[in-house]
C-alpha cells in the first residue's frame, strides 16, 4: 500500500553504517503500531539496514523522566500525545527538534509550511491525526438520520440512549457548538462562568439518556448491542467496526474535536542521530500517507493528504469535506483548567 516513493533524508548515512544497529521506537500497541510498522519501521530498515524494535507502552511521561533521570536511556523514539510533548519538553526530558532539519514536502515545501498548526512543537512533530465525532447506527433511525452536532442533542427528532465519554473534555465543547456558540468562540466562552454553565445546562438536556464509557472500546461496542443509539468515540474504531465487522454504523463529522501524537527523542539518548533520522524518515509525507493507508488516522502534513489512496480519504479526519467543522482540542487551556473541571464534571455526574 505504499502511497509514493520513500525519499532517504540527506542526513541518512549509508546501509552499512547502520547494519549492526538496532532502534527501538516505543508506541501504542493494535492498529496503530502495526500502521507505523508497515508505513515507518520495515522501510527504514530498508533503507538503512537499522533493525526496528517495536515496544508498547501506555502513554505519560513517568517511563521517559525515570530513564532520562538515570541517565539510562533506552527508549529510542516514543510517540506521545502533545500535551505530554509539552510538560516532557519543559522539564527538559526531550531533545529539541530544529523543523528545518525535517523533509521538504515534495513540491519543496519547507516542512515548517506543510505541517498542520501546532504538529510541530520544539520536541516533537506530529504524525498523525486522530478524533472524538459523532457516530449512530443507521438501523436505529428509519426516516431522517442524524446529520449535525445539534442531532445528538436532540432526543425528540432522534430518540434512544446517547453514549459520551465519562469526562469533562469534548462533552463541554460539544454542548457549547450544539448550543449555538461558534467553533472559534468555545474555549473563550468556556473560560467564563457563565460559558461553563450553558454548557452543562446543555448536557442536563441528555443527561438522562446518556450512558458513559471509559474505554474507547465500550462506545462502538454499545452502539453494536443497540444500547444506545448514538455514541461518541474515536474515529479510527468506528471506521473499523465498519470495514471488518460490517456494523451499519455511520460518523457524523460535524463538530469533531481532533488532537495529534507527535514522535520524540528522549534526552540523553545515546542513539540521538539514529533516532533523529528515523524521525524524520517516519514524517516525511510519502510515509505519513501510507500510514493512513493502515489506520484511519489523518496525515499531519497538507502535502500528504493528495498522496492518500482515493478510497481511504473519506474516512480521514483530515480529508477537507469532514475537516471542514472541526475543532482541535486545546491541550493548553484544558492543561490550566482540566483539575477544577474534573472535580465539577463527576459533581454533575452524581447529581
Amino acid at each position: 500500500m505504499k502511497s509514493a516513493t520513500f525519499i532517504l533524508l540527506s542526513g541518512i548515512v549509508s546501509c552499512s553504517a547502520y547494519a549492526e544497529n538496532t532502534l527501538t521506537v516505543v508506541s501504542y500497541g493494535g492498529n496503530l503500531t502495526n500502521a507505523q510498522i508497515q508505513a515507518a519501521h520495515k522501510p527504514f530498515t530498508a533503507a538503512t539496514g537499522t533493525r526496528v524494535i517495536s515496544e508498547d507502552y501506555s502513554g505519560g511521561i513517568a517511563q521517559i523522566k525515570t530513564q532520562v533521570d538515570n541517565k539510562k536511556v533506552t527508549w529510542d523514539v516514543v510517540d506521545a500525545e502533545i500535551p505530554n510533548v509539552i510538560r516532557a519538553c519543559n522539564n527538559g526530558l526531550l531533545e529539541r527538534i530544529d523543523p528545518a532539519t525535517l523533509a521538504p514536502a515534495p513540491d519543496g515545501t519547507p516542512a515548517a509550511k506543510d505541517f498542520l498548526p501546532g504538529a510541530l512543537t520544539e520536541c516533537g512533530v506530529a504524525s498523525y491525526v486522530w478524533s472524538t465525532v459523532m457516530a449512530y447506527n443507521t438501523k436505529a433511525f428509519k426516516g431522517e438520520q442524524p446529520h449535525t452536532l445539534k442531532d445528538f442533542f436532540d432526543t425528540k427528532r432522534f430518540p434512544g440512549k446517547r453514549a459520551l465519554r465519562k469526562a469533562p473534555q469534548v462533552n463541554l465543547e460539544w454542548a457549547l457548538m450544539a448550543d449555538g456558540v461558534p467553533r472559534e468562540e468555545v474555549y473563550e466562552m468556556l473560560g467564563t462562568e457563565d460559558g461553563l454553565d450553558r454548557a452543562f445546562a446543555k448536557l442536563d438536556t441528555i443527561k438522562k439518556d446518556t450512558i458513559w464509557w471509559e474505554a474507547g472500546a465500550q462506545a462502538p461496542q454499545l452502539l453494536a448491542d443497540g444500547e444506545v443509539s448514538m455514541i461518541s468515540a474515536y474515529s479510527g474504531r468506528i471506521v473499523i467496526a465498519q470495514q471488518k465487522e460490517q456494523q451499519p454504523f455511520k460518523i457524523v463529522w460535524d463538530g469533531q474535536m481532533y488532537d495529534m501524537e507527535a514522535w520524540v527523542v528522549p534526552a540523553g539518548n545515546p542513539k540521538k542521530d539514529l533516532a533523529m533520522d528515523f524521525l524524520k524518515f517516519a514524517t516525511q509525507s510519502s510515509v505519513l500517507a501510507d500510514q493512513s493507508n493502515y489506520i484511519a488516522y489523518g496525515p499531519t502534513r497538507l502535502s500528504a493528504q493528495a498522496l492518500v489512496d482515493p478510497k481511504v480519504k473519506p474516512n480521514l479526519p483530515t480529508s477537507p469535506e469532514n475537516f471542514a467543522s472541526a475543532l482541535q482540542v486545546d491541550s493548553q487551556w484544558w492543561g490550566d483548567h482540566a483539575d477544577e473541571l474534573n472535580e465539577r464534571f463527576n459533581a454533575w455526574l452524581s447529581k
